[in-house]
Parts: C-alpha cells; sequence; structure tokens
C-alpha cells in the first residue's frame, strides 16, 4: 500500500503540538504515513504561498493583508494547498497540529467516499471561551473548525479552482466555508474524527482529540480537559527519544 500523504499544519509556537501529533499518529496507524509539516516560509520559497500578513505589537495577533482580518495559526490558508500539492491526485490528510491522535488512520480513511471532494467532521461549534491558544482572540465564522481535519479527494474536480492563485487571493472565511464545493461535495467524517475539547459532547468517543482552544504545551493550559492524555503521550515521545540518542 502507499503512504497515505499526511500534512499537518506547523506553527512555530506550537513544535510541541506538532510533535506529539506527527508521534501519535504514526504509533496508531497501520497504514504508512508519509507526514510532513505545511510551513508557510517553505511554501513562499516554492512559490506557491504569498499571502502577506503582519503581527500586531501588542497583542501578537496575525493580520491577513489581502482580506484585513485576523487569523490564528500560521497554517490557516496554507492548508488549501494541499490538492495543489499532491497534483490533483489521489487522496490525502491534513489536520491542524493541536491534536492527539487515539485511533488508527486507516479507520479514517475507510470513511472516503470517491464522490466527495473533501471529507470532514460536520461539527456546529459555538466557541465558549473568548480567547484561545497563546491568548489569541476566537474568531467565529461559517463552518468553523470543518477545515480542522480534512480527508482530501485530491483528484475531485472541483478541488482544481483551488489554484495557488485562488488560495493566495480569496477571504479567509470563504476558504474555511468550503465557498467552491456544492454542499453535496462535501462528505461527513464520524464525529470522533474531530473531537473538539471543550465542545463536543462526552458521549462521542473521540478517535482524534483535538485542542482547539490550546493545549498543554502552553503553560496558562496545564490543566485544560484531557490535559493529561495529551502528557502521557507526550512523556512516551520523550522515552522512545531518549532510546535512540
Amino acid at each position: 500500500m502507499d503512504p497515505l500523504p499526511y500534512f499537518i499544519g506547523y506553527d512555530a509556537r506550537e513544535r510541541d503540538a506538532y510533535d506529539v501529533c506527527l508521534f501519535s499518529a504514526t504509533r496508531k496507524s497501520t497504514i504508512p504515513l508519509h507526514a510532513q509539516p505545511l510551513k508557510h516560509r517553505d511554501l513562499r520559497l516554492r512559490g506557491v504561498f504569498d499571502r502577506p500578513w503582519t503581527i500586531d505589537g501588542p497583542t501578537g495577533v496575525m493580520i491577513d493583508q489581502r482580506d484585513g482580518r485576523p487569523f490564528s495559526t500560521e497554517f490557516a490558508f496554507t492548508r488549501f494547498l494541499v490538492p495543489l500539492l499532491q497534483d490533483y491526485r489521489g487522496w490525502a490528510l491534513f489536520t491542524d497540529c493541536d491534536i492527539l491522535w487515539l485511533d488508527d488512520a486507516r479507520h479514517l480513511l475507510a470513511e472516503a467516499d470517491e464522490s466527495k471532494a473533501v471529507m470532514v467532521v460536520q461539527q456546529v461549534h459555538h466557541p465558549k471561551n473568548e480567547l484561545k491558544m497563546d491568548l489569541q482572540k476566537q474568531q467565529p465564522y461559517h463552518r468553523k473548525n470543518w477545515s480542522s481535519v480534512m480527508l482530501w479527494n485530491c483528484g475531485h474536480l472541483a478541488n482544481r479552482v483551488l489554484s495557488s492563485e485562488f488560495v493566495n487571493h480569496a477571504p479567509g472565511r470563504d476558504l474555511h466555508a468550503f465557498c467552491w464545493l456544492k454542499d453535496d461535495e462535501i462528505g461527513a467524517l464520524s464525529p470522533g474524527w474531530n473531537f473538539l475539547v471543550g465542545n463536543t459532547k462526552a458521549s462521542v468517543k473521540p478517535r482524534i482529540m483535538h485542542f482547539t482552544d490550546g493545549g498543554p504545551w502552553f503553560e496558562h493550559m496545564k490543566k485544560v480537559p484531557y490535559a493529561g492524555w495529551w502528557t502521557n503521550e507526550f512523556d512516551h515521545m520523550m522515552r522512545v527519544r531518549g532510546k535512540f540518542e
């Protein structure tokens, strides 16, 4: 079986989160994964990403200069380049970095529907907290968090719209709302594949635990719900690394 391309959003402020995401994904998966970080600087050097942004000095909030709106992570826009990066062929996975894998990527891939352009958990997310991550302000938008875990059908004709030009100039809210797709081109993953800590009902069995408001890699968020799950995985990762150093 060919490796499943797996793009993980990378933000320099969340290196530990990225490492645990990758470690837990690899440890749980029974299929080969070709994992790679989505780093905006690398994509700029490749000439496929050029959205300019500024950082507000007092707050540290990033402001996109194309649509004039704030955004939270360095990979807010680059996730929509995945079909292009895959030359519009095959299936590929994207997730935010602030997640913990609890299940096998094989089971997620088993939910792929060839008739859909993308598969997501179609939850209704109304954030309870005004701030997230490193005290970033929450930004409400249509279909919030649908784009944080995406199984892309890169070869679907509808995704051909996602050129470098389109991703670099479309408003961020439109991209996260899947503006280029018809509703029936968006497939539904089982809700456990994007279990939003603090929002998803406890009755849902988590398969991917998503610390969307921030996790214990931030000093002020050491005691968020399920922090121990993430910390245990981090400790496991460090023990494994120690064996090979």
